[in-house]
C-alpha cells in the first residue's frame, strides 16, 4: 500500500476525478459569469461584447445597492444570531433535563428544505388567518400587522424565519464543539469556585474560538448569497424591500432576460463574497490558538 500511494502517477489518478468535478462544475462557471457580464445578451441570441458597460451601470443602480443594504444587513442580523445559537448550545451541552429532546426539536428545520419553511412560515405571518395575528387578536391588539406586505415589517420577519431555518445547523456545530472539551477542566474551574457563567465564558467559549471563527464566516457568507427562501416567501417585494442582490441577480437574468447583467450582479457578489471573507479572517486572526 505504501508503494502504491508514493506512486505520483497513481496519486494524480486518484485525485484526477475530483478535480475534473472542481474545475468543471465551480471554476468553469465562474470564469463564464465573469465573461457573460462583458456581453449585451438576452440568453438566447447572439451576444455583443459591450466590456466594462455592464459593471459601470451596476456600480450606478440604486435598485442594486437596496438589495446590497438588505444583504449586509441579513448578514450582520445571522452573525448577531450566533449568540442565540452560542447560548443554547452552552445549555444544551449541560447537564439539564430533557436536553436530548430539545436537540432533535432544533433540528427539526434541517430535515425540511427551503420551500416548505417558506410555506411555513407564510401560513404563520398570514394576516388574516396566521398563527401570529391570532395569537396577538387573542392578546388584545386590534390593528395587526401585515407582516410581508409592509415594507417595514418584511425584511425582519423574514429574518426570524431564516434564524429558525439554520438553528439547528449552527447549534449542532457548537453543541459538538462543546462536548469535546474534557471534563476534567471543568471539574477544575468547579473546585477552584468558578460558577456556571464563568465557566461558560472563561474556559469553555475561548476553548472552541476556532469553530466560532468558521461559523462566522459561515453565516455572513452565506447571507450574502442568500436567495430561496426569501425568494419563495416575497419575491424580494413589496416594491423592492426584501431584496436582495442573489434574487436581484435571478430577477435581472431569468426576470428580465438580461443575461449579461445579471451575470454581472453574480459576479459582483462573488467579489463582495472573497473580500468580505477575507476581511473576517483577518478581524478574527489570533496568532496564540487554546489548546487542550
Amino acid at each position: 500500500m505504501n508503494k502504491v500511494m508514493s506512486n505520483k502517477l497513481v496519486i494524480a489518478l486518484y485525485v484526477l476525478p475530483a478535480l475534473i468535478l472542481i474545475v468543471a462544475l465551480i471554476y468553469v462557471p465562474i470564469i463564464l459569469t465573469g465573461y457573460y457580464g462583458l456581453m449585451d445578451w438576452n440568453g438566447i441570441g447572439a451576444m455583443t461584447f459591450i466590456g466594462l458597460e455592464n459593471y459601470t451601470e451596476l456600480l450606478q443602480d440604486a435598485k442594486f445597492w437596496q438589495s446590497a443594504k438588505h444583504s449586509f444587513l441579513l448578514a450582520l442580523f445571522s452573525s448577531l444570531s450566533l449568540i442565540i445559537y452560542l447560548l443554547i448550545s452552552l445549555v444544551l451541552a449541560g447537564k439539564i433535563k430533557g436536553a436530548n429532546l430539545l436537540r432533535k426539536i432544533y433540528l427539526i428545520p434541517m430535515l425540511l428544505s427551503s420551500v416548505a419553511i417558506a410555506q411555513l412560515w407564510l401560513k404563520i405571518y398570514d394576516p388574516n388567518n396566521g398563527i401570529l395575528n391570532s395569537l396577538l387578536e387573542v392578546l388584545g391588539v386590534e390593528n395587526t400587522p401585515t407582516w410581508l406586505a409592509d415594507p417595514d415589517l418584511v425584511l425582519y420577519a423574514i429574518f426570524v424565519a431564516i434564524l429558525w431555518q439554520y438553528a439547528g445547523f449552527y447549534i449542532i456545530i457548537y453543541y459538538a464543539a462543546l462536548k469535546g472539551i474534557p471534563e476534567s477542566l471543568v471539574e477544575a474551574a468547579k473546585i477552584d469556585g468558578a460558577n456556571p457563567i464563568q465557566i461558560a465564558y472563561k474556559i469553555k467559549v475561548p476553548l472552541i474560538a476556532g469553530v466560532i471563527k468558521v461559523t462566522i464566516v459561515l453565516a455572513i457568507v452565506g447571507s450574502l448569497k442568500y436567495f430561496d427562501l426569501i425568494y419563495v416567501m416575497t419575491g424580494g417585494g413589496p416594491n423592492g424591500a426584501s431584496e436582495v442582490i442573489a434574487s436581484y441577480m435571478y430577477r435581472q437574468a431569468f426576470g428580465s432576460y438580461n443575461f449579461g447583467y445579471g451575470s454581472a450582479v453574480a459576479f459582483f457578489l462573488l467579489i463582495i463574497t472573497l473580500i468580505v471573507t477575507w476581511l473576517i479572517r483577518k478581524l478574527t486572526a489570533s496568532e496564540d490558538e487554546v489548546q487542550y
